[in-house]
C-alpha cells in the first residue's frame, strides 16, 4: 500500500497550498501541514476529496475523524512517523475514507517532508486525490487475467495484515466493515456475533437497514445458521435461495427482502473453543469452488485470533486500568491556604497488549506546620508492573515524608527502595515542600522535567532546578546527594508539576514542548481546576502513547496558617548551591513570619551556625527552622550535625578570624544551647520577635 519509491512531488520551499488548475483538473488537492502549529491548510479541491465543507473544518488534522475511519488514521499516523523518524524525504499511501452518505472511497496522499537546516521536520507540503478509478481499473485488469482465486487470496493477506493492528473488538468490526476484503470478496452483507454465556449476542451487521428482528441474541440451540456453525465447529455453505429456505424456514421471511443468493456462514474458533461466527451473505452468485471455500475458512480463521486477542486485550486494560486507579490516589485532602487540582490522562500506545497504562502518578501530602508535599512522578514502562511499581512507590514516598525527613533525604531512601525491589524499573520524580505560611518552596528533582511556576498576572516560566539522576539508577550508581532548589510562592502564583507526556510529541524537542506549554498555561484561565481540564483537553486532543499526570498549587496566602511555621533544609559539604539555598529559605522565612526587624542578626548567627558545622565535622548539616508559640512567639533555628563533639568558646586574638562565632551567637540571640541527638549534637538558638498583625 505504501510507496517509498522516488517521490511523485519534486516541490520548492515556496511550494503554495492553493487551488491550481492542474490538481483541479486531475481531481487533485494539495495541502501544507505546519508542524510547529500542527495547522493542516488544505485548498478548495482538497476538501472536495475528503468531501467536507469550509465550516467543518477547523484547519487541524483531527477534525477529519468523521472521514477517516480510526483503523485507517492509526495506519497514516504510523506511516508518517515513521516517514519523519527515518529521515525520509517523502512518503505515499492509499487509505479509505467515509464520505458524507456512507459510502468508502478509496484515496491516495503523496507527502513531502520539508526539515531545516538542523534536520528536524518543520513541513509536510502534498497531494491527496481520489484513487477510486486507478484501482477500479486495477482490479478489472486482474479479473480478465482469471487471478480471482489470487485476488482474493491477496485480500485475506491484507485482511489479515490490517487484523494485526486492531487492539479491541470495535477495532477488529471497523476492519471488517471498512476495508476491501469483505466487498472484494463479493459479499453485499455481514453478520458477526460472540459467544457468552450460551447465547450468541450480535456485534456487527451491515450495511445499514438490514438488521433482521430478533436476532440481537439468540440461543445456541436455536435454528439459525449462526448457531449451528457454533454448535458442530463446521462452516456452513448455502448456495442458493431455495437451499437457504429449507435450511432455515425461521430466518428466511426476514431476509427474503436483502435479495440474498448465497451465503457463508464461518464459526470463530481458538484453541478448539468457539468464541462467535461470522456470516458473510452474497447478492449476486450461486454456489462456492473448493478454493473459494478455503479461502473463507481461512479467513474465519484469521479473525477468530483477532477477536480473541482483542478480547484479551480490554480484559488487561479493564483490569489495569482499575489498578491503576486503585494505586492513585482516591481523592486529594483539602489543603488550608491552598487551591489544588489534580488530572491524569492514559496513553493510548499502539500493538501491544495491556500498554494503556503507565506509571505516571500525583500526590499530596499533608505535613506538620502548615507545610504540604506535592509528588510528580513517572515509572519506566506502559504496563501493570509499571503501575505495580508506581503504587509502591507512592506510598514509601508518603511515608518518608511524613517522618520529618528533608526533601533530599526523601528522595534518597526513595531511590534504595526501588533498587532493592525486584525490579529493573527506574522512575523519574519532583517532589516539592511548601510552607503555605511563608511561601518557601523546597524542591528536588530526580530525573524529572522542571516545574512552572504561573505569577498572577497570567504570566509563566520554568523554574530550572539542580536534578539527580532517576529513582532507582542513584542508588545503583551510589549517587544520592540530590541538591535542594528554593523558590518563593507569592500570594496568587500556581505551581505546576506535571510527566513528560504533556510535552513530549515525536520529533519534537523538549526545550519547545515546555516553551509551548508555557504559553499555553499563561494563556489558561486563572481557576486551577479549569486550567487543569484545559490542559488534559489539550492532551487528549493530540493522542500520543505517554500517560499525563498533572498537579496544580496555588498559594492563596490568605488563610495559610499563622503560627507553627516550619521549615528545613539539607547542606552537604562542598555544596555551595545548597548553602545558598539555606540563606534564602533563612531570609523567606525571617520576612514571611514576620521577623524583619531582627532580620540581619538571625541570618548572620544561622551562617556561622552552619559554617561551623560543615568546617568541624565531616559531614553534612541539617538546618530547622521553625515559629514557637505559647507565651512570647520566637524564632527558633536548629543546626544538627553527625559529630558528637560539643562546641567551646575560644578566645580569639587581635588579628584572629576564628574564635568569634560562638561569641555572636551569645551577643546576638535571646537564649542558645546545645541537645545531643542520637550520634550527633544539634545546636539550637531562639530570637524573640513580635506577633504578627491578623490580615
Amino acid at each position: 500500500m505504501v510507496d517509498r519509491g522516488a517521490s511523485a512531488l519534486s516541490l520548492p520551499d515556496d511550494w503554495p497550498a492553493h487551488p491550481d488548475p492542474i490538481l483541479a483538473l486531475n481531481r487533485m488537492g494539495s495541502f501544507d501541514w505546519d508542524l510547529d502549529s500542527g495547522l493542516f491548510h488544505m485548498d478548495a479541491q482538497a476538501h472536495e476529496v475528503f468531501d467536507v465543507r469550509p465550516d467543518e473544518y477547523n484547519g487541524r488534522p483531527e477534525s477529519l475523524a468523521a472521514r477517516v475511519p480510526p483503523s485507517e488514521a492509526r495506519r497514516l499516523d504510523a506511516l508518517v512517523a515513521q516517514a519523519i523518524k527515518d529521515g525520509s524525504e517523502n512518503y505515499g499511501a492509499y487509505f479509505r475514507l467515509r464520505c458524507r452518505d456512507g459510502r468508502l472511497r478509496w484515496t491516495h496522499t503523496q507527502g513531502y517532508i520539508r526539515r531545516d537546516e538542523t534536520g528536524r521536520p518543520r513541513r509536510i507540503i502534498g497531494i491527496v486525490r481520489d484513487a477510486t478509478r486507478e484501482l477500479s481499473e486495477i482490479e478489472s485488469r486482474r479479473e480478465v487475467a482469471g487471478q480471482d482465486n489470487g485476488d482474493q487470496s491477496s485480500v485475506v493477506q491484507a485482511t489479515t495484515a490490517a487484523l494485526a493492528h486492531a487492539r479491541t473488538v470495535r477495532d477488529v468490526i471497523d476492519v471488517l466493515e471498512n476495508s476491501d476484503g469483505v466487498t472484494h470478496l463479493g459479499a453485499t452483507s455481514l453478520v458477526m456475533g460472540l459467544v457468552e454465556a450460551g447465547r450468541i449476542r450480535l456485534i456487527a451487521e451491515g450495511p445499514v437497514g438490514s438488521r433482521v428482528p430478533g436476532t440481537e441474541v439468540t440461543r445456541i440451540d436455536e435454528a439459525y445458521p449462526m448457531s449451528e456453525v457454533v454448535r458442530t465447529l463446521s462452516p456452513r455453505f448455502i448456495e442458493s435461495p431455495q437451499e437457504f429456505a429449507s435450511r432455515y424456514p425461521m430466518l428466511w421471511p426476514d431476509i427474503t427482502d436483502l435479495g440474498i443468493t448465497s451465503a457463508a456462514y464461518l464459526p470463530l474458533i481458538v484453541q478448539a473453543r468457539p468464541i462467535g461466527a461470522m456470516g458473510l451473505l452474497y447478492g449476486d452468485r450461486r454456489g462456492f469452488t473448493p478454493e473459494e471455500r478455503d479461502i473463507l475458512v481461512a479467513l474465519g480463521s484469521s479473525i477468530a485470533q483477532s477477536l480473541q486477542r482483542a478480547m484479551f486485550y480490554e480484559q488487561e486494560k479493564d483490569l489495569a486500568s482499575g489498578l491503576q486507579q486503585a494505586m492513585l490516589p482516591r481523592t486529594i485532602p483539602s489543603v488550608p491556604g491552598a487551591d489544588v487540582a489534580v488530572r491524569y490522562r492514559s496513553g493510548s500506545s499502539t500493538g501491544t497488549l495491556g500498554r494503556d497504562i503507565g506509571g505516571d502518578w500525583y500526590d499530596l501530602i499533608p505535613l506538620p506546620g502548615g507545610r504540604v508535599g506535592a509528588v510528580i512522578g513517572d515509572v519506566q514502562g506502559h504496563d501493570t508492573h509499571a503501575a505495580a511499581v508506581m503504587g509502591q512507590l507512592r506510598i514509601v514516598l508518603r511515608a518518608y515524608a511524613a517522618e520529618g525527613h528533608t526533601p533530599a533525604t526523601v528522595m534518597a531512601r526513595a531511590s534504595v527502595f526501588l533498587h532493592e525491589l525486584d525490579t529493573d524499573r527506574f522512575a523519574t520524580c519532583l517532589y516539592a515542600e511548601a510552607d503555605l505560611a511563608t511561601g518557601v518552596v523546597q524542591v528536588v528533582r530526580a530525573g524529572h522535567i522542571d516545574p512552572l511556576l504561573r505569577a498572577p498576572d497570567g504570566s509563566c516560566r520554568r523554574v530550572p532546578v539542580g536534578g539527580g539522576l532517576p529513582l532507582g539508577l542513584s542508588a545503583e550508581f551510589g549517587s544520592l546527594d540530590y541538591p535542594v532548589g528554593t523558590l518563593e510562592l507569592d500570594p496568587g502564583h500556581t505551581l505546576l508539576l506535571l510527566t513528560d507526556g504533556l510535552v513530549e510529541t515525536p520529533g519534537a524537542d523538549l526545550d519547545d514542548g515546555l516553551q509551548a506549554l508555557t504559553t499555553l498555561v499563561a494563556s489558561g484561565p486563572p481557576d486551577v481546576w479549569k486550567l487543569a481540564d484545559r490542559l488534559i483537553d489539550v492532551a487528549e486532543e493530540r493522542g500520543g502513547d505517554d500517560d499525563v499526570a498533572l498537579l496544580l498549587l496555588r498559594r492563596r496566602g490568605m488563610d495559610a496558617p499563622k503560627t507553627g511555621g516550619r521549615l528545613q533544609q539539607h547542606v552537604a559539604p562542598g555544596d555551595p548551591e545548597a548553602l545558598t539555598g539555606a540563606r534564602h529559605m533563612i531570609r523567606a522565612a525571617v520576612r514571611a513570619w514576620g521577623a524583619a526587624d531582627r532580620a540581619d542578626e538571625i541570618e548572620l548567627v544561622a551562617d556561622e551556625l552552619i559554617t561551623n558545622a560543615l568546617m568541624h565535622t565531616e559531614g553534612a548539616a541539617i538546618v530547622t527552622l521553625r515559629v514557637l508559640t505559647g507565651g512570647e512567639r520566637r524564632l527558633r533555628v536548629e543546626v544538627e550535625d553527625s559529630s558528637s563533639a560539643l562546641p567551646r568558646r575560644r578566645e580569639a586574638g587581635e588579628s584572629g578570624v576564628s574564635g568569634r562565632g560562638l561569641l555572636l551567637v551569645d551577643l546576638l540571640t535571646d537564649v542558645w544551647g546545645v541537645e545531643a541527638r542520637g550520634g550527633g549534637k544539634c545546636v539550637w538558638c531562639e530570637f524573640t520577635v513580635p506577633e504578627r498583625d491578623t490580615p
